[in-house]
This record gives C-alpha cells, sequence and structure tokens, in this order.
C-alpha cells in the first residue's frame, strides 16, 4: 500500500478514492475533504489528482501544472494522501477516460470518485456523466452555499435510486448501475478562488499615503 501508483499500473488490491481538481492552489479544504473521505468510506488511499486542463475552467489565472502539483503535494501531510500526476501522464482531461484508462492499469483496485457538492450540481456538464455514475461509486462531501442545491439538482434526482450510506458504498458489487453517497461532513469556508482574490490584494501596489 506504500509508494506512488506505479508507471503503468500495478496488481494492488485498494479501496482507492479520486479527489481530482484544478489545485490552483491546494489549500487545507482539500486535505479535509481527503481526510473525511478516507474515515467515512474507509479508504486506504485517496488520490489527489491535479488536473492538467479542466474542460469546464478557463486556462486564464491557472498556474503552470509543476506548481499546482507542487500545492496539492504540500497539502497531502497524511501517508494515505497522495499528489499525482498521473492524469497528465495518461493524457486525459476528461474523467471518463481516465477512469477507463485506470482501471485497464490497476484491474484490482476499486476506485470511488471524490466529489464536492458543487461538482454535484455540474455533473450533468460533464462529458459521459452518465457513465460515470453508472460505473463508479461517487461519495459527495459537503461544500458551504452548495449542498442543498446539489441535493435538489438535476444529477441527485437521476440517481436518486442509486443513494446508498456511505458505509454501504463497497458492501457489494451491483447490478444496475453504481453507488453513491452524500458524506456527512463538517464544511471548510475556505476555497481556491478566495486565496487567490487574497494573494492579488497582498500583492497590489499600495496607494501611497499623504
Amino acid at each position: 500500500m506504500k509508494g506512488p501508483p506505479g508507471r503503468f499500473g500495478d496488481g494492488r488490491r485498494q479501496r482507492i478514492g479520486l479527489l481530482g481538481g484544478s489545485f490552483n492552489p491546494a489549500h487545507a479544504g482539500h486535505a479535509h475533504v481527503a481526510l473525511a473521505a478516507l474515515r467515512a468510506l474507509k479508504l486506504d488511499r485517496v488520490w489527489l489528482m491535479v488536473s492538467p486542463g479542466n474542460p469546464l475552467k478557463p486556462m486564464r489565472g491557472m498556474a503552470p501544472f509543476a506548481e499546482r502539483l507542487a500545492s496539492a503535494r504540500g497539502v497531502a501531510r497524511d501517508a494515505r494522501i497522495l499528489a499525482t500526476d498521473i492524469e497528465q501522464r495518461l493524457g486525459s482531461r476528461y474523467t471518463h477516460r481516465t477512469l477507463a484508462l485506470l482501471r485497464r492499469r490497476f484491474p484490482r483496485a476499486c476506485f470511488t470518485l471524490i466529489l464536492g457538492a458543487d461538482n454535484l450540481t455540474q455533473l450533468p456538464r460533464w462529458r459521459r456523466w452518465r457513465e460515470i455514475a453508472r460505473d463508479t461509486p461517487l461519495a459527495v462531501l459537503p461544500r458551504p452555499g452548495y449542498s442543498r442545491a446539489a441535493l435538489r439538482g438535476r444529477a441527485a434526482s437521476v440517481l436518486r435510486h442509486r443513494r446508498r450510506r456511505a458505509a454501504a458504498l463497497h458492501a457489494s458489487r451491483w447490478t444496475a448501475g453504481a453507488p453513491w453517497c452524500f458524506v456527512p461532513a463538517a464544511e471548510r469556508a475556505i476555497s481556491a478562488t478566495a486565496i487567490r482574490a487574497a494573494s492579488a490584494r497582498a500583492g497590489s501596489p499600495k496607494e501611497p499615503t499623504k
């Protein structure tokens, strides 16, 4: 269970949570989500998958990949949390393709996709989102200002019959589509957007005093 994922995959049997994102920059909220998922879902590892480029986000204002990866590594202080560039190495920018490639390379691993409530709201905008939800368990973590809307949104409605408790997510194999759950956890208001805004304000020139 120790060490990074092999370059071409390996045969370890593990429960792995995938927390993807731009990490622009990574922050304590990402670590909080990863730890909450580890505990609630009884995962062996959580991979912080730094995206080479989110198709739904503009590239303007996006830090270089190496900088974002270093940022993710900086918050991965628990030995069970791994910041990885595997999505870039796989040459994938779309989640459905990333998942397919990971399953080929890690055939004995059981993957769970970890989402913030904001991403559950956006899920219908993802390419092949129904395929993703059919084949991969989803664990949704609360996020301030998004949780209620997410649970009333289109994705939650379409997938309502497959909602389970967190402890039951890996209890058995499914026959009519993968299960999903809402993980009860404390909400952290910190966001990468707020961090970038604060950094911009701190770096802006001050007006001279009279």
